[in-house]
């Protein structure tokens, strides 16, 4: 009788990664998958895949990696262990769920509106707006494809992503910015962000472009990337409405419990408001 092969290879890898495709997995996850997926296909060297190296490799990335990401990468393997029918499985690390945001990580509107001023300086006119478009309707750096000049015109698009579809409104301020920017660069219709070659802007190219503004806009790199913007969205958006349902819709969420993540604020602001209830005697 034939052993299955638990050896890992690129047409395996490839497979895997087109079967996420047909399931609408966002670009970014499918990124992070097969970067981890070819990272443990290294360590093997050639070594078939097994519970016991797959658990000593989880070991060795814990030492050097956060919780987080060694999770991540349990995803990955998981999933593709799953995908081809081999009965691996490596159980998650335990992480208890945080109640504050990490302070170096929360990106303040203020904090926001200086990013934009130092890119309107640079007169990197596609970023300042780019960033807007982000910060404005939640969408996520991917879904800046969805947003082309009949969008705008129409004030609202429609956006597919992880099969589910929802409607993003574009603010009345930010039309007119688009379609002037949309006529200087000669773009008449479809995507508005677009490289000199006519391609979507992808999330890289947006990120290494945020992260130039830091020493002028005078905020710590550890706050600026695109997925930031997003989760000010949701904080600000939570203030205001305090209606988690109504906002996991608009950020195209499946369960709220992803949104409460996206609400976190630092410990300095809850301290704020135990201070500000005055219940202590003093």
């Amino acid at each position: 009788m034939n052993l299955p092969s638990f050896t890992i290879t690129d047409v395996k890898i490839s497979a895997w990664l087109s079967h996420l495709a047909r399931e609408e997995r966002a670009a970014a996850t499918m990124e992070k998958y097969a970067r981890g997926l070819c990272a443990f296909k290294h360590w093997l060297d050639g070594a078939p895949a097994s519970k016991e190296k797959a658990v000593a490799y989880k070991r060795q990335m814990g030492e050097t990696r956060s919780p987080a990401s060694v999770n991540a990468l349990i995803a990955a393997l998981n999933g593709f262990f799953a995908f081809q029918g081999w009965d691996i499985k490596i159980k998650y690390l335990k992480i208890q769920r945080r109640t504050f945001l990490e302070r170096e990580k929360e990106l303040t509107k203020e904090e926001y509106e200086r990013l934009l001023l130092a890119a309107e300086r640079n007169e990197n006119q596609r970023l300042n707006l780019a960033m807007q478009t982000i910060c404005s309707t939640g969408i996520r750096v991917s879904e800046l494809k969805s947003v082309t000049v009949e969008a705008v015109k129409a004030g609202e698009t429609f956006i597919t992503n992880k099969g589910k579809t929802r409607i993003i409104f574009i603010p009345k301020k930010l039309k007119p910015l688009l379609l002037a920017y949309a006529k200087k660069r000669g773009i008449n219709s479809g995507c508005i962000f677009v490289t000199k070659s006519g391609k979507a802007l992808d999330r890289r190219s947006i990120w290494a472009d945020m992260k130039k503004l830091c020493g002028s806009a005078q905020v710590a790199p550890s706050k600026v990337f695109p997925h930031n913007l997003r989760h000010l969205f949701a904080r600000v958006f939570y203030s205001v409405e305090k209606d988690i349902m109504r906002l996991a819709d608009l950020l195209g969420h499946s369960d709220v419990k992803t949104t409460r993540i996206y609400i976190m604020e630092s410990g300095a602001e809850h301290k704020r408001l135990v201070n500000a209830l005055g219940l202590a005697a003093g």
